[in-house]
């Protein structure tokens, strides 16, 4: 095992409707995989690693991702900024570099992160908006919505929001913050004139955790579950898991805080 000597923090956003997620898989193209095959090319070696902050599920993109970069080499973040930028593709982009100590751990250090699931409803979208905002057809009661969506706040036993979980996964989460606002980020002629976007913030999430509260937000805006049976499903938590996720291609990292 190396024994890296310097370590550096690279913040990047990405559109990542073409990617398979961050994580490498084989057959299948990742922004992990962009990322170190554009640092092969600026350091010409593979002596160096890098770590992220978490994984993302395909499609989903990012206004604030994180990796650690660890080397045997000092390197001047500038020039690091300015050559990842200069040779990743136009849908990635590296924010910041900084040095970080030893003692920094990318997974471990984080304090909460944020995501924003982007939607509309009624009449139909734009294709060209696809990647940004998901559109669930049919007309949606967001005031029923934006009531349920507080009811995931606080500390809930998430066990039916979460898919594959390990043997040894904790489902007892803390909602630190929860909303479903009007969209103000998208605009312009192919934006939907009425779209939402629900935001939720925690220290941390599990597989498909967002996307399945998504689904059962949907599941309210439809009227097929009340505000009664959506609180059900945190306190009956060893009940079925939710079935309806929602697709992956509204879905927005939007910011990693570090403690």
């Amino acid at each position: 095992m190396a024994n890296w000597t310097h370590f550096y923090l690279i913040r990047i956003e990405f559109l990542g409707f073409r990617y398979h997620g961050w994580q490498k898989q084989e057959k299948y193209r990742s922004i992990h995989g962009m990322i170190d095959k554009t640092c092969d090319f600026i350091f010409q070696h593979t002596n160096y690693r890098t770590l992220g902050c978490g994984r993302t599920d395909a499609k989903v993109s990012a206004d604030d991702y994180a990796f650690e970069l660890f080397s045997m080499e000092e390197l001047g973040v500038e020039e690091l900024l300015r050559d990842l930028n200069a040779n990743l593709p136009s849908d990635i982009r590296a924010k910041s570099a900084q040095a970080v100590s030893t003692d920094f751990n990318i997974i471990q250090d984080v304090s909460a992160k944020e995501y924003h699931y982007f939607f509309s409803s009624g009449e139909k979208s734009h294709p060209y908006i696809a990647p940004f905002i998901r559109d669930f057809g049919e007309e949606l009661d967001i005031a029923k919505m934006q009531a349920a969506v507080k009811l995931f706040e606080g500390r809930h036993n998430f066990k039916r929001y979460v898919s594959k979980p390990s043997t040894d996964t904790n489902f007892e989460r803390e909602i630190l913050a929860a909303s479903i606002e009007l969209n103000s980020k998208f605009t312009g002629d192919f934006t939907p004139k009425t779209a939402h976007v629900f935001k939720v913030r925690a220290k941390g999430f599990m597989r498909y955790q967002v996307r399945l509260m998504m689904g059962a937000l949907i599941n309210v805006g439809r009227g097929e579950w009340s505000l009664e049976e959506l609180a059900q499903t945190l306190q009956d938590f060893d009940g079925k898991q939710i079935r309806n996720i929602a697709p992956s291609s509204g879905l927005v990292l939007h910011k990693v805080d570090f403690a």
